[in-house]
């Protein structure tokens, strides 16, 4: 070789050395770019949050009814069993001794536990429960102490599902505000692609993540981008309620089946008719979860893949499939079950304590001449509860099933109870005595309120008001005069009644319209009337929007420092007692008029949740109904 080419061939070696040291330069400055651009674009939609130990408890005064646990997840957590759900997190010994209860409202601010994990997050050295909460954030507990991670943001903090990553970080599916991402110093959302969006389930990492929706179906989210899957590619319906992943294998449960796909392609349906709500994938079959049919098991390898296995009525509906310690374990809501290895059936492992109540959600209450507490419930008819409060009645049928109010008849020395299939008529002793429906004379057999009106009752409905009297029945709707078909509230005085209605307030008098308030020619704040009460000489007016105004007797409304605002009024959800008004809310808790300061406040502490759907006072106490359970406090210790 001469010196000459040898000079060349380090020369080029240089060069291309050169070359590919500028390449990878160039390279890396893209990256950083990239990535500076990534977060640039990430801080801009960062979410303010706080991290903060939870206080210390206070006795707020208020004594939870016994409603039943409906226990929703499961985890193992320093030997011990972790079960939550709507009314708290309940500690279990391995023997099945419950060793310690945490209730909302009481030990952890109050809203439903819907969500339970493990993991490592990266402003923490310790393992902890994650717990997810249906409005109040993220609660972590060390075994010892809980801290909450709580977004400013309230749509941030309504979450559906979350899933705790190696690397320390916590994806969090929400309602509204699609998957967010907390890295121990930042709440963003994870991807452009999967904001704005109903998230119901949620498996993966923030890498390679699936994404179940409500009403949109699910999406794969992978090298940067999402790509979705509903009906048209295969899925066999778009609301998602469950999600499993087993190598490359993803299980997309629906309420018509289940849909298996391979390597990120929809691949077949298994399961077709199931509604299914929990998933597992095992080396040779998937456990299915279902609403009403307990667990069915489906082989990889059959021809057909059908469920085989037959309802269990052990089970309720299952919410959570996980394995342990070689067995299968399934969450319902009434308890934790074990399935062992070649064994035939589930055994029972974990059970709530008995409740006195039959359900969670209120709608209505009332008391009858006995001291009798009537319970109504939103979906599950109603309780009777003794006046020494230790057992209840239930009553559940075709008429009596959505409760909307429930009306001690002085008159009758029965209980009138409004439903959403009629208006049902009990005896002094608490029996059904009559059922009454459009058949009977009623202008609509869904039934919002009643009061008494002249020598008989006015019942309010969807489609306008009917009146009950000795001369029969005889309703009124939009063409007599309402301002409103659909009334939702209604207060009597003397002659005159108060009805209103989703489009205003219609004033009558001996029966007859004499008045009609709206936003239009009045100061009335927003036209849809949740509730009323008459308090001295004005009317206290609930509304869908504008919070609480008052009616004085000239006709004007009157607004309020704090009772007034932009927030809901739950239907009937008002009370007025010698002292107080009270005012139950869609998500903002239980609002508190004073009538001596002639002041508003707002009691969020003590309360199951903060929507809060019905009041009543009886033998000194308030009562008050949430959609997570029933509480009560004496009177006198009422305070903000």
């Amino acid at each position: 070789m001469t010196r000459r080419s040898f000079v060349s061939g380090r020369t080029l070696v240089a060069a291309a050395v050169i070359a590919v040291a500028a390449v990878a330069v160039t390279i890396w400055h893209a990256t950083r770019a990239f990535e500076a651009a990534e977060r640039e674009v990430r801080a801009a939609h960062q979410i303010r949050f706080v991290v903060r130990p939870l206080p210390p408890v206070e006795d707020t005064g208020f004594e939870a009814i016994n409603s039943p646990a409906n226990f929703l997840q499961a985890a193992k957590f320093d030997g011990h069993w972790f079960l939550a759900g709507p009314s708290g997190l309940f500690e279990y010994e391995p023997s099945g001794a419950l060793l310690h209860a945490y209730l909302v409202g009481r030990d952890l601010p109050g809203s439903p536990l819907i969500a339970l994990t493990t993991g490592v997050l990266a402003d923490s050295h310790d393992s902890e429960l994650l717990i997810g909460t249906a409005s109040e954030g993220i609660l972590a507990f060390n075994g010892r102490t809980f801290r909450q991670i709580l977004a400013s943001d309230a749509d941030a903090r309504a979450i559906t599902s979350i899933v705790a990553t190696p690397s320390g970080h916590l994806l969090i599916g929400t309602k509204k505000k699609g998957v967010l991402l907390y890295d121990g110093m930042t709440i963003a959302p994870l991807h452009s692609t999967l904001e704005n969006r109903y998230v119901t389930a949620l498996a993966g990492d923030e890498a390679d993540l699936w994404m179940g929706t409500l009403n949109q179906g699910v999406l794969h989210f992978h090298a940067g981008e999402s790509d979705g899957f509903g009906e048209e590619q295969g899925l066999p319906d778009r609301q998602v309620t469950a999600l499993a992943i087993a190598g490359d294998k993803t299980y997309v449960g629906t309420p018509l089946g289940v849909a298996e796909f391979s390597r990120g392609r929809f691949s077949r349906v298994l399961a077709p008719g199931v509604f299914a709500t929990a998933l597992l994938p095992e080396a040779r079959q998937l456990y299915v979860g279902s609403e009403d049919q307990g667990v069915s098991t489906i082989a990889f390898e059959a021809r057909r893949p059908n469920p085989i296995g037959e309802e269990d009525s052990l089970l309720g509906e299952v919410d959570q499939l996980f394995p342990s310690d070689g067995s299968v374990f399934a969450i319902a809501r009434n308890g934790l079950f074990r399935m062992a290895p070649h064994a035939f059936g589930w055994q029972p492992v974990l059970q709530p304590n008995s409740a006195r109540l039959a359900d969670r959600n209120i709608s209505a209450l009332a008391s009858d001449r006995t001291g009798r507490l009537w319970i109504g419930y939103f979906d599950r008819g109603l309780d009777v509860l003794a006046p020494d409060g230790s057992h209840a009645t239930h009553v559940e049928d075709q008429h009596v099933f959505c409760v909307n109010r429930i009306f001690p008849n002085a008159k009758t020395g029965g209980v009138d109870v409004a439903t959403a299939n009629g208006l049902v008529r009990f005896d002094a002793f608490g029996k059904e005595q009559q059922i009454l429906t459009r058949a009977d004379g009623l202008i609509a057999d869904h039934i919002t309120d009643i009061a008494v009106y002249g020598d008989g009752l006015a019942l309010a409905t969807p489609a306008g008001l009917t009146f009950l009297d000795s001369s029969g029945a005889r309703s009124m709707y939009a063409f007599h005069g309402l301002v409103n078909n659909h009334v939702y509230a209604l207060g009597a005085l003397g002659d005159q009644l108060f009805a209103g209605t989703l489009g205003g307030i219609s004033l009558l008098d001996k029966g007859s319209v004499v008045v009609n308030y709206t936003t239009s020619n009045s100061h009335l704040k927003h036209n849809w009337i949740t509730a009323v009460v008459r308090v001295a000489d004005e009317w206290m007016v609930g509304t869908y929007g504008a919070g609480i105004l008052s009616l004085d007797a000239s006709g004007h409304f009157h607004s309020f420092d704090i009772g007034s605002g932009n927030f809901v009024v739950n239907p009937n959800a008002m009370l007025a007692t010698p002292n107080f008004v009270l005012a139950g809310t869609l998500g903002n808790g239980l609002y508190l008029y004073d009538l001596s300061s002639e002041r508003w406040s707002v009691i969020r502490q003590g309360l199951p949740s903060l929507n809060v759907t019905a009041l009543h006072d009886s033998g000194g106490f308030i009562y008050v109904g949430t959609d997570n359970g029933l509480v009560r406090i004496a009177e006198p210790k009422l305070h903000p």
